[in-house]
């Protein structure tokens, strides 16, 4: 039951899909929560890529991949996306200030017109990487580097993300890694797991200098770049 309500709530973090509603942040359960971050998103992905399947005979390819990125950004809600251009609007600030800016519920110019930015390369990347096969294993990655986050740097903020941190043990987080390496292999993608770490430790570590630590925006930011980054290595290396 406990694992039941880990894997409900943290479906219910990642994505609108109303198969689960959670909203409780039961004691015990939020650290279980975050070891199944990278299952969602390979149930995501595999979502995505069901959808490409039936759509591809009848669709252009170039439409296509906007289809499947409309239906990326719907399917998990632009939460991460939020993220993205909350953080942004906090690398414009002081030091001092970023903290209250990110928390702000208004996008700030420079969030609005990178966010803007990103999805077009975002776009683009999903269209000629042309790999929807991939979207299970890329968008479980992703949310491994959350996971991986959440564990490896200190929390800045209050609230959800500070229990999440609080209960999430070593040996959840080698239980994701394990399964994310696992699909990585078997998807031909190991290359992909590593490069993600890579993405993880870099932004973790800018953050982390320039902050002190991360948020739950942060964590948004990570999966957004992670999954960027993933799509443009297929690119360059197919």
């Amino acid at each position: 039951m406990r694992y039941f309500r880990a894997f409900s709530l943290a479906f219910s973090m990642m994505s609108i899909i109303p198969f689960f509603k959670v909203h409780h942040f039961f004691k015990g359960i939020n650290g279980y929560s975050a070891m199944f971050y990278p299952l969602v998103g390979f149930i995501l992905g595999s979502l995505l890529y069901f959808l490409s399947v039936f759509l591809e005979p009848y669709t252009p390819s170039t439409h296509l991949g906007v289809i499947i990125f409309c239906a990326w950004v719907i399917l998990t809600g632009a939460i991460h996306l939020d993220g993205f251009s909350d953080s942004v609007d906090g690398l414009f600030v002081n030091k001092e200030k970023a903290l209250s800016v990110m928390k702000d519920s208004h996008v700030g110019g420079m969030g609005m017109i990178f966010s803007v930015v990103f999805l077009i390369f975002k776009v683009s990347s999903l269209i000629y990487a042309n790999a929807y096969y991939l979207l299970p294993v890329i968008l479980m990655l992703s949310r491994l580097n959350a996971t991986f986050a959440i564990y490896m740097y200190r929390y800045i903020s209050s609230g959800v993300g500070e229990l999440i941190k609080d209960e999430l043990k070593l040996s959840y987080l080698i239980v994701s890694l394990i399964f994310g390496f696992i699909l990585s292999y078997i998807f031909s993608f190991v290359g992909g797991f590593f490069i993600s770490l890579i993405t993880l430790f870099l932004i973790g570590g800018f953050f982390t200098k320039r902050l002190g630590g991360v948020n739950g925006d942060i964590y948004g930011f990570i999966i957004e770049c992670s999954e960027l980054v993933l799509l443009n290595y297929i690119i360059f290396t197919s």
